[in-house]
């Protein structure tokens, strides 16, 4: 399964044609023990690089922002209850949500996974 990185610190996983997206680990460390996490309503359609979800921590909040171009299909209901989730497993079950893929050629203009390492490294 091929994960992509944004210079902002995000992640998206491909599945199938839906993107599942979510803040790396660098991120989910920097920010510190997240406490809140929402984002857009299901149905939205989000422009490449619009905020999609925001997440707050004891130390700030955050915006999200939407790797590619598409459509909010959901978000991890899991977060509401227990948003430290992110930390924990910030890549596997601390997704944040996951949307359409408008133009998956989209996909070509963000980071491979030694990309992003080199930019956090």
């Amino acid at each position: 399964m091929t994960v992509y990185y944004t210079k902002e610190h995000e992640w998206l996983r491909v599945e199938g044609d839906v993107a599942v997206i979510g803040i790396t680990p660098h991120a989910a460390n920097e920010l510190g023990e997240l406490v809140f996490a929402e984002a857009r309503d299901p149905g939205t359609t989000v422009e490449q690089g619009d905020s999609v979800a925001v997440v707050e921590s004891v130390k700030a909040a955050s915006d999200i922002y939407a790797p590619i171009t598409g459509d909010v299909l959901s978000f991890n209901e899991a977060l509401a209850d227990d948003a430290a989730l992110v930390n924990r497993d910030p890549e596997g079950e601390g997704w944040i949500v996951r949307m359409t893929m408008a133009d998956p050629r989209q996909l070509d203009g963000l980071l491979d996974a030694a990309t992003y390492a080199a930019l956090v490294g």
